[in-house]
């Protein structure tokens, strides 16, 4: 098989992590979770005391991104990447509320987004790659092979989003949890650096009333066809 980027771009809990991990699983490559390396930075920025209710400090949050470690290691127990920061496993406190509420506003720091960006595309250099977020096939790789963008309703998504809360045993109202997705959105899609966006060539899947077993069959028809071309070419 040729080398090859596989970009899943989408709104939050659409399951773009979900469907991307199935896809690396299947193709036997690299899953890389953009969206925990930008958790990961907003993490360390809170314990840093940097950023609080989307407020920062630009000059103190640029001054400590070169403390900052991002690394990815396979758990086998679980079978799946897990995030580390600075030789810590986040992958846990990273989902939590408290960091999702602050990421879309870290975010939009240009540096930040500069850094990680520099350091997917390294990732993606080494080979094959699965990557998800929200500027994969617009900014980090736009010249990827294959491109997927996911969206769901509000509803849909929020419902997923608190029901992956609550078995976590965090104690979250669903209203709540459904107006800070729609913040994020918004912020995300207004934000001036790398915005969220639909690439023209992208596939959209809109999974609001589809199964995981039924997103993964649709993608993997896509991207098998694409594979076929993809080996004509060369």
């Amino acid at each position: 098989m040729v080398k090859l980027v596989v970009a899943i771009d989408g709104y939050a809990s659409c399951g773009k992590s979900t469907l991307a991990k199935r896809i690396a699983g299947q193709i036997q490559c690299t899953y890389i979770d953009s969206g925990a390396m930008y958790r990961a930075v907003t993490l360390h920025l809170i314990r840093k005391g940097l950023v609080k209710k989307g407020v920062f400090d630009a000059s103190r949050v640029l001054a400590e991104l070169g403390n900052i470690v991002i690394d990815f290691q396979y758990h086998p127990d679980t079978g799946a990447s897990e995030t580390f920061l600075n030789g810590e496993n986040v992958e846990r406190e990273i989902r939590l509320p408290a960091v999702s509420g602050e990421v879309s506003p870290v975010s939009t720091i240009p540096e930040v987004r500069e850094r990680l960006v520099a350091l997917q595309r390294k990732m993606g250099e080494k080979g094959s790659v699965v990557m998800d977020g929200r500027d994969i096939g617009t900014v980090v790789f736009p010249n990827a092979e294959i491109k997927f963008f996911m969206t769901a309703s509000p509803d849909v998504r929020a419902k997923r989003r608190y029901d992956e809360l609550t078995a976590n045993g965090e104690k979250v109202l669903l209203q709540d949890v459904r107006t800070g997705l729609l913040d994020r959105d918004r912020i995300d899609e207004n934000r001036d650096v790398a915005p969220l966006r639909k690439a023209a060539d992208a596939t959209v899947i809109d999974n609001s009333y589809l199964s995981e077993d039924e997103q993964f069959e649709l993608a993997i028809q896509y991207l098998n066809k694409r594979l076929k071309q993809l080996d004509k070419s060369h």
